[in-house]
C-alpha cells in the first residue's frame, strides 16, 4: 500500500533474452527505488505493455523470434512510454533504425551502470513532465476550474494543461519526445532551431556528430503524425542549412 502523500514508484519494463543482463538491470534499477518487470522476448514485452502502464521500457534488439525493432513497433500501438534501446549494435544506421521504429534513446553494450541509471532517470523525468505526473495534489487541485492553456496553429491544437495534441477534435498520439519537439517550436514561433539546439534542449545532453540524425528521424516521425502531407510540411518547416521553425 502506498504511503499517504508519497507517489508510487515508477514502473520499468526490462526486455532481454539474457537472464543475467535482466538480473543486473533489475538489481540496479530496483536499488534506485523503481518497480521492475522482466520480459524474456518480444512477445512477452508486447503482452506486458498492453497490461501495465510503464514509465520506461528498456529493450534489447538482438533477440530470438521477434527482434527489438519489431517489438518496438508493436508496443507503440498501445503505449507512448519512452523506449530505451540497449544493444551491442553500435553503428549509426542501427540507432537510426531504432529511432524510426519508435525508440526514444539508444545505449550501446557494454554500458556503464551510471550511464544506464542517468538515461533512465532522464527519460522517466521527461515522460512525467509530459504526462503531468510530477504535479502535486495541491497543484492539480488548484488547476480545477481554471482555463486550459491552448495553443492553436493551423488545424493543430496543443493543450498544455492536458499535454494533448489534436486535429479537428481527434487526439494525435505522440511520444513524449515528439510532444516536446512540437511544444518547443509552437511556443517559439518564427524562431529557427538548429538540430544542435533541439537536441540539447529536448534530450538535455551535449550535442555530438550523430545527434543531427537523431533529431531528423524524430522530426520525420512527428511530421508523419501532424502534417497532412509529410513530404511537403506546412506546420514544421525546414530552413535549409539552419534548422526548423513554425511560422
Amino acid at each position: 500500500m502506498e504511503e499517504q502523500g508519497k507517489p508510487a514508484a515508477s514502473h520499468i519494463l526490462v526486455v532481454d533474452d539474457n537472464p543475467e543482463i535482466r538480473e543486473v538491470i533489475y538489481l540496479l534499477l530496483g536499488g534506485e527505488g523503481y518497480e521492475v518487470t522482466e520480459a524474456a522476448n518480444g512477445e512477452q514485452a508486447i503482452e506486458a505493455s498492453a497490461k501495465y502502464a510503464f514509465d520506461l521500457i528498456i529493450l534489447d534488439i538482438m533477440m530470438p523470434g521477434m527482434n527489438g525493432y519489431q517489438t518496438c513497433v508493436e508496443i507503440r500501438k498501445n503505449s507512448n512510454a519512452p523506449i530505451l534501446f540497449l544493444s551491442a549494435k553500435s553503428q549509426e544506421d542501427d540507432k537510426m533504425l531504432g529511432f524510426s521504429s519508435g525508440g526514444d534513446d539508444y545505449l550501446v553494450k557494454p554500458f556503464s551502470y551510471n550511464e544506464l541509471v542517468s538515461r533512465a532517470k532522464a527519460l522517466i523525468r521527461r515522460y512525467h513532465v509530459y504526462q503531468g505526473k510530477n504535479m502535486s495534489v495541491r497543484e492539480a487541485a488548484s488547476k480545477k476550474g481554471t482555463a486550459e492553456r491552448i495553443i492553436s496553429y493551423q488545424d493543430i491544437v496543443l493543450n498544455e494543461t492536458r499535454r494533448e495534441v489534436s486535429r479537428n477534435g481527434q487526439v494525435i498520439e505522440l511520444t513524449d519526445t515528439e510532444y516536446a519537439l512540437l511544444h518547443l517550436l509552437l511556443t517559439n514561433r518564427k524562431q529557427i532551431f538548429s538540430a544542435e539546439h533541439l537536441y540539447e534542449s529536448i534530450w538535455q545532453e551535449e550535442y555530438y556528430y550523430g545527434a543531427n540524425n537523431t533529431v531528423m528521424v524524430h522530426m520525420r516521425n512527428l511530421r508523419c503524425k501532424i502534417e497532412k502531407d509529410p513530404k511537403n510540411p506546412t506546420i514544421i518547416k525546414t530552413v535549409w542549412g539552419r534548422g526548423y521553425r513554425c511560422d
